[in-house]
């Protein structure tokens, strides 16, 4: 998610002091909201990976097509040269016959374009030899060959453009209805955000908090703040060293919003999600229930959550975190800006 500056923070909280206490009901309908919406980007996006599926297949498809229609061209080729040669034995054989003074209907039936047709009345006319008429019928069946493979290899190659054509449009369609998804997903994540630093705010105004000049006994730079509750949780290196490795892994991917696909975009919250998926631990996928899904601590170490209203990131030791900052910008090393560290 966004990060969101302190003269944000400040505006916020001006505004929160001056309205209505935010109610839980509230941020529990838009997380609702936004689980309503994810599941549905999610049954898109599974459409949409078959129809690509269905592409890729029919890409292959069509490249064995290619294949098949290369050799069926060969074999089209060998009947049309097939065909050419029968032509002209059989016109040889009209000279001969009219050398010798026997007229022939082989002359009509090489010009005709049904050959069949005429063969038919020559056989009923019963005026041809064994030999013609065993010539005729080898080319009327070569010429047969010859127009089915055509029709054949022309019939396919419309299916599978037409196929093609119609994969395009719900690719298309869905990519468009995906968009659309994406843009009412930042949308609620905007109103949850706002909302969230609302509610966080006004905890701290109630406990005497201030932003500005800070407050008796607490701090309001990190994870002193108090509107925490801090508990006490183990700390496993192994796993700790896992989600600094991954989160390492993905330094200089452009950060998007609302992504989480490794090597290609991420948003903050996506991050430090796939980090600790790579540790084989499950957390949830925005900061607000990452933060309330897992123990604030006191004493960070490298790979808690450094958690601000709206915005996380991977702590990784020494003062610094990793974080997908905001549009504009790639994975990067940053200062630990923190309100609270969270552990699980």
């Amino acid at each position: 998610m966004r990060k969101i500056s302190k003269v944000v923070i400040s505006s916020v909280l001006a505004v929160s002091m001056a309205s209505m206490p935010v109610m839980a009901t509230d941020i529990n309908t838009l997380y609702n909201q936004r689980q309503a919406t994810e599941s549905e980007m999610y049954e898109i996006q599974e459409e949409l990976t078959t129809v690509l599926e269905n592409v890729n297949q029919l890409e292959l498809d069509l490249i064995a097509k290619g294949d098949e229609i290369a050799d069926a061209e060969a074999e089209l080729e060998t009947y049309e040269d097939l065909e050419e040669t029968q032509r002209e034995a059989m016109a040889l054989r009209i000279k001969y016959m009219y050398e010798d003074g026997t007229p022939s209907l082989m002359t009509a039936i090489i010009s005709s374009d049904n050959a069949a047709e005429v063969l038919n009345k020559a056989e009923y006319a019963n005026e041809l030899s064994s030999y013609d008429r065993r010539k005729i019928i080898e080319y009327v069946e070569t010429q047969k060959k010859v127009a089915e493979l055509k029709d054949k290899l022309e019939g396919e190659r419309t299916e599978m453009l037409a196929l093609q054509d119609e994969y395009k449009t719900q690719q298309d369609q869905l990519t468009e209805m995906l968009s659309n998804k994406a843009v009412e997903l930042a949308t609620i994540d905007m109103q949850l955000q706002n909302a969230l630093i609302a509610q966080y705010m006004s905890q701290m105004a109630a406990s005497g908090f201030n932003y500005g000049g800070g407050a008796s006994g607490g701090s309001s730079s990190g994870s002193g703040a108090p509107a925490f509750n801090y508990g006490n949780a183990s700390y496993n290196s192994d796993f700790a060293n896992a989600i600094v490795k991954a989160a390492y892994s993905q330094l200089g991917v452009p950060y998007k919003w609302g992504a989480s696909s490794a090597g290609t975009a991420f948003d903050c919250s996506g991050l430090v999600q796939y980090c600790y998926q790579q540790a084989g631990i499950s957390i949830p996928r925005t900061s607000g229930t990452q933060l309330s899904g897992g123990t604030v601590v006191k004493d960070p170490q490298p790979g808690d959550i450094c958690w601000t209203p709206g915005h996380v990131g991977i702590y990784i030791g020494d003062g610094k975190m990793i974080e997908a900052q905001q549009d504009g910008t790639n994975v990067m090393i940053s200062d630990s800006r923190a309100d609270a560290y969270v552990r699980y």
